[in-house]
Parts: structure tokens; C-alpha cells; sequence
């Protein structure tokens, strides 16, 4: 994230930015409805980030430091690789149900060459993932940049299509756990089992 962002005016306008990037896309937002929400000028907009690229890249950075801080304050309990990696999956689809802008602008980033900002929430399970398997808890064959990868296309894509599956799925009764926590742990138990060494 730009050092400028510790100013008022950019936080501002990053904020209306992640708003209308989450609503209409890179391709549809418009810097001029940015600023507008932001009330400032285009050629502020413009003197902080350069372009309506360089603006998106500091929503995606400002929303993966979200991402990353979320993840850091994680407490693990005692336990192996694969219960802080059940817990860290669990931990991050929590936070992006609760951030549907982010989920959008995830699936924004990577049409716009902004996905690397994501890097670190992916970095985080590759390392616990590469930590199972020098422990022989995780699978030798699998390539844990891969396996992470494949968990966050995997909640980013129910998120992105829920409101679909639901039409889909059966009616719960008033003792199930909702469609989004079924959704979560057996998310969580497909990446975790389909990684396990035993």
C-alpha cells in the first residue's frame, strides 16, 4: 500500500474506489463516480494514484492487508500443520463472507493483473502446508502454492455463487446449520483431507 494512503483524502477515496471496483468491475467502475463519492477531484485522484490501475491496485493491497491481519491475529492451540491449516481455512472464509466486496474484487484482481496483492493469505497456507510435509502429515505429491490456491478459489467461488447453490440445495430443517457453515467445513475437511498424508 502507497504511503500516501496514511492521508485522509486518499483513504477516502480508496474507500469509494473498493465500493464501485466491488460494484461494477474494473472495466465498468468510472473515476469520475470514485471521486465523487470520495468528494474530491479527478486530478487528486490522479496525483495519488496515477491511474484507474494504479487506484484498484491499492484496493486489492489495502483489502489483502485486511486479509493478513486477520490471519495474523489467528491463536492456534497446540497442534500439527493440518489443525492450524483447518483453522487458518476456516479463519479466512469467515473473513471474506464477512467482506462480500473483497470476494468481488478478488475475482476482479486476477482479470486485472491484481491477484499478487492476495499473495501473503496464500503464502501463509503454502507454509503450513510445506510444514506438513516435511513432517509427513501432508501428502509428498501434492504442490502446496497449488493446494492453497485451490482453497481460495474454492470459498471465493461459493461466495461469489451462493445466493445460486442455495436455489439448489434442499430446504434446511430449523436444527441444521446453515447452508454457509456446511459450506465452510466441508470446504475445510475436502482441502484438509485431500491433503492428508493418512
Amino acid at each position: 500500500m502507497p504511503p500516501k494512503l496514511s492521508n485522509d483524502r486518499a483513504l477516502r477515496i480508496v474507500a469509494a474506489a473498493r465500493e464501485e471496483f466491488a460494484r461494477r468491475g474494473f472495466a465498468g467502475a468510472r473515476v469520475e463516480q470514485i471521486a465523487r463519492r470520495a468528494g474530491v477531484n479527478k486530478q487528486l485522484l490522479f496525483y495519488y494514484f496515477h491511474s484507474k490501475r494504479g487506484l484498484f491496485q491499492a484496493v486489492l493491497a489495502q483489502s489483502a492487508g485486511e486479509l493478513e491481519t486477520a490471519l495474523a491475529e489467528l491463536s492456534y492451540p497446540a497442534g500439527g500443520p493440518l489443525e492450524r491449516l483447518r483453522l487458518t481455512l476456516a479463519a479466512q472464509f469467515e473473513f471474506l463472507a464477512r467482506n462480500p466486496q473483497i470476494v468481488a474484487l478478488l475475482g476482479q484482481g486476477t482479470r486485472s493483473g491484481g491477484g499478487a496483492a492476495f499473495a501473503p493469505a496464500i503464502n501463509r497456507l503454502v507454509v503450513l502446508l510445506a510444514e506438513g510435509q516435511g513432517l509427513g502429515q501432508v501428502r509428498d505429491d501434492v504442490d502446496p502454492h497449488l493446494a492453497a490456491a485451490q482453497a481460495l478459489i474454492l470459498m471465493v467461488g461459493y461466495l461469489s455463487m451462493e445466493a445460486v447453490i442455495a436455489t439448489s440445495a434442499p430446504p434446511l430443517g430449523a436444527d441444521e446449520p446453515s447452508l454457509r457453515e456446511r459450506w465452510r467445513e466441508a470446504a475445510v475437511d475436502l482441502v484438509v483431507a485431500g491433503v492428508s498424508a493418512n
